[in-house]
């Protein structure tokens, strides 16, 4: 039997969580086990008839201290989630006591370390910047593709799609994001941020992510934003990244891409089996 429905008498308990508003429901599958179906994920997503996320993210059991799975709004899964990693880091360094943590991803191994302050940092290792590994859908230049703009490609374990403008807060990010999103060169879609240089180590950036929509933040797209913006020579290897929901640091060394920013754990709660009766 399904585990969802061997829970659906007691409900199913998750916490709400956020980085820089870019927001999260997390359910702790450590002990245990959930399946999360499409339909489930995009009926907790919701905002009017549900929780509302960016993104769901499923702690299991692993190998290493946890592993991650993440399902965007619309029910399909991410490879990666840099902000709800870092949020769930901070959950289990808190839990555990350690300052240390190495989580695993379908996307590979992550480490995540406590950064003071409350802050969290978290590796979300080398970016792809060839064509076939981010992947486009055919060969072209990453740095400066064949599209109005002439953006720049990279992944993180998911692809984006990185415009520089010259004032972000000019573009009409619902209306471009979703134009983008579905370009036929990005056969996976993409998420598309619009970046705007402030200073050799100072970005502001808007972000549409795939399967979602406009969000205040997304850890995956600064990442790729500041990999972008280094190579291209706009600015060096560490930023700082301006969002709408807040500040992210970018710092890509020589083991990976490191981003460092705050958490939040809003609120803890369960859904009920009414509700999980609903969604099947």
């Amino acid at each position: 039997m399904p585990a969802m429905q061997q829970r659906s008498d007691t409900g199913l308990p998750f916490m709400k969580m956020h980085g820089l508003g870019n927001d999260f429901v997390i359910v702790d599958a450590r002990a245990h086990p959930v399946q999360i179906t499409p339909a489930l994920a995009r009926g907790i997503g919701h905002r009017q008839f549900g929780v509302g996320f960016d993104q769901l993210a499923v702690i299991e059991n692993g190998e290493s201290d946890a592993h991650l799975v993440f399902y965007n709004a619309d029910g399909s899964i991410s490879a990666t989630c840099g902000n709800a990693t870092r949020c769930i880091a901070r959950f289990l360094m808190q839990e555990s006591g350690k300052s240390e943590l190495t989580l695993t991803t379908s996307h590979g191994t992550l480490q995540a370390r406590d950064a003071g302050d409350g802050l969290t940092s978290v590796n979300m290792g080398h970016p792809q910047l060839d064509w076939a590994d981010i992947p486009l859908a055919e060969e072209v230049d990453t740095l400066e593709l064949p599209i109005e703009g002439s953006p720049v490609a990279t992944g993180m374990g998911n692809p984006h799609c990185t415009f520089f403008v010259e004032d972000a807060e000019a573009i009409p990010l619902a209306e471009f994001g979703a134009r983008y999103e579905h370009h036929p060169l990005y056969p996976q879609r993409t998420n598309v941020q619009v970046a705007q240089i402030i200073g050799p180590d100072h970005i502001r950036m808007r972000v549409w992510e795939r399967g979602v929509g406009i969000t205040l933040a997304s850890g995956s797209s600064s990442c790729a934003t500041a990999v972008a913006a280094a190579r291209r020579g706009l600015t060096g290897r560490k930023v700082q990244i301006d969002l709408d929901g807040g500040t992210i640091w970018i710092d890509w060394r020589e083991d990976g891409v490191w981003m460092t920013g705050p958490t939040c754990h809003v609120f803890s709660g369960t859904l009920t089996p009414e509700f999980l009766r609903t969604l099947g």
